[in-house]
């Protein structure tokens, strides 16, 4: 499934900077459908080069973490149990700013 990644809000600079991904990520085996917690757990593995502490805390992304799908804010479509679909774009942006 090929997904579209960004990353703004200073997370960028955990996966070397850079700030679009376009991803080919099936689904595990034992599942039929892509969901948001799966992509979650990819992107730690795959992307985040460096302070995954940053973008995820368990099994979710910690808090001032903003997750777009599609434009649509994850928290109207489910979170971690949202499908997701080929040519999806998510964006992560994180809120927080050090001063």
């Amino acid at each position: 499934m090929q997904l579209t990644l960004e990353f703004g809000g200073g997370l960028e600079l955990l996966c070397e900077s850079i700030k679009v991904h376009n991803v080919n990520v099936d689904p595990p085996k034992e599942e039929e459908k892509l969901t948001m917690k799966y992509l979650l757990s990819w992107v730690r593995t795959n992307l985040i080069k460096e302070r995954p502490e940053m973008f995820m805390k368990a099994d979710t992304v910690r808090p001032g973490v903003l997750v777009l799908v599609n434009d649509c804010d994850w928290e109207l479509s489910g979170q971690l149990d949202m499908t997701l679909e080929d040519k999806d774009v998510v964006v992560f942006i994180s809120t927080l700013h050090g001063g």
